[in-house]
């Protein structure tokens, strides 16, 4: 523990706390404060001046990365037969239906994303206590229900993350693996961010994006500094 101790403290020395980043240098700088032995995940948090307890200020979406999440992202598709063959080719881990169905009611939930039909979401209803709190039910604004299905599979393998803004008003992300050059990292966090500009709710009044921060596991988190996104 006083190795772990040691590598924190000296993580914490290389940021200044009394200053914010710009994207590109904090994207850099989180590469440099990564110190455990493994791919850590890069994450990103928004906070957004909206009241997310409304319906009018809610934001949620979906957007797709340039360049990956650094994830092998597991993709359930829950299919009619006449689908199965799309589904496969396009990368989907799991292709079926009652089969999966049924693991899923025994308790089976090893996947990240689930993709489905119109049609099949009727038979998903009753799984919703399961795969709710885990954040893998389908959802037609997701773009997890839908009949083209081959294209869902693919978005989601190449990249496609979706969020939703917390009751505190934040979003989080991972956008990248602690591996991905500083480039990588800032252009998958400027895509997000964008994003979140565009979805700005018509309801929501003053500052909009109020904070971001940039962090990698175990990391301290670097404060970017809002006003240098639109240079």
């Amino acid at each position: 523990m006083a190795k772990l101790a040691r590598k924190q403290k000296e993580a914490q020395a290389k940021v200044d706390k009394t200053q914010s980043y710009s994207l590109s240098d904090a994207s850099a700088l989180v590469k440099e404060l990564t110190n455990v032995n493994f791919d850590a995940s890069v994450d990103i948090a928004v906070r957004l001046g909206v009241d997310p307890r409304k319906a009018n200020q809610m934001v949620r979406g979906v957007v797709t990365l340039p360049h990956g999440t650094g994830k092998d992202i597991k993709v359930l598709a829950l299919v009619t037969p006449d689908k199965e063959a799309d589904a496969t080719a396009a990368g989907a881990d799991y292709v079926g239906l009652d089969e999966y169905l049924q693991k899923i009611k025994d308790g089976w939930t090893d996947v990240d994303v689930i993709i489905t039909m119109p049609s099949v979401m009727g038979k998903l209803g009753p799984l919703g206590r399961i795969l709710g709190p885990r954040g893998l039910m389908p959802n037609p604004k997701t773009g997890t229900v839908t009949m083209d299905v081959s294209k869902a599979v693919t978005e989601v393998k190449a990249g496609k993350i979706d969020f939703k803004v917390e009751k505190t008003g934040i979003v989080h992300a991972a956008i990248g693996k602690a591996s991905f050059s500083a480039e990588k990292i800032a252009e998958n966090a400027g895509e997000l961010i964008q994003t979140l500009v565009k979805m700005k709710p018509t309801a929501a009044k003053g500052t909009y994006v109020k904070s971001i921060f940039m962090s990698s596991t175990m990391s301290p988190s670097i404060s970017i500094d809002t006003k240098s996104l639109n240079s």
